[in-house]
């Protein structure tokens, strides 16, 4: 048994160390938001946060996590001021088509908007560059980002 933080909650994991991240939130503890997209870390479905960075959790294996470090994941961006207003954002300038990479693009853009309050188009295009939209909905997410900014300014 491996003990994973998620979401502030210390969870049991009954895993082989080498199962990546992924794979322990979807089939071992039920945890479905976080999504497969490529499983070779290049389209950002995956996306969780790994103490507040944005990590590739096709490729990160359970064992890379240590002691005492803190996974979040979108399940928990909804009792999260930051990850609250992205979502918001989301719905307002209707990001979403077919939704499969929503989860992982809100993880980044709630990553920038931690570090970055007043994020540049080129702050949100290097920030979001590894989440692919297979919908095209670029242009969206990046007002949303900005609108999501000037409500947690």
């Amino acid at each position: 048994m491996i003990t994973l933080n998620i979401n502030g909650r210390d969870m049991q994991v009954d895993a082989d160390p080498s199962t990546p991240v992924l794979w322990a939130l979807r089939d071992n503890l039920n945890m479905t938001g976080t999504k497969f997209g490529c499983g070779a870390a290049l389209c950002g479905a995956c996306t969780v946060h790994l103490d507040g960075a944005p990590i590739r959790s096709c490729i990160t294996p359970i064992s890379a996590i240590t002691a005492g470090q803190k996974i979040t994941t979108i399940e928990a961006m909804e009792a999260d001021r930051v990850g609250k207003a992205v979502q918001d954002a989301w719905v307002k300038h209707d990001v979403p088509q077919c939704g499969y990479c929503q989860s992982g693009q809100v993880m980044s853009a709630t990553a920038l908007l931690r570090t970055n309050k007043t994020p540049t188009d080129a702050d949100i295009d290097n920030a979001m560059s590894g989440n692919i939209c297979r919908c095209g909905t670029y242009q969206r997410i990046r007002a949303a980002i900005k609108d999501a900014a000037k409500t947690i300014a």
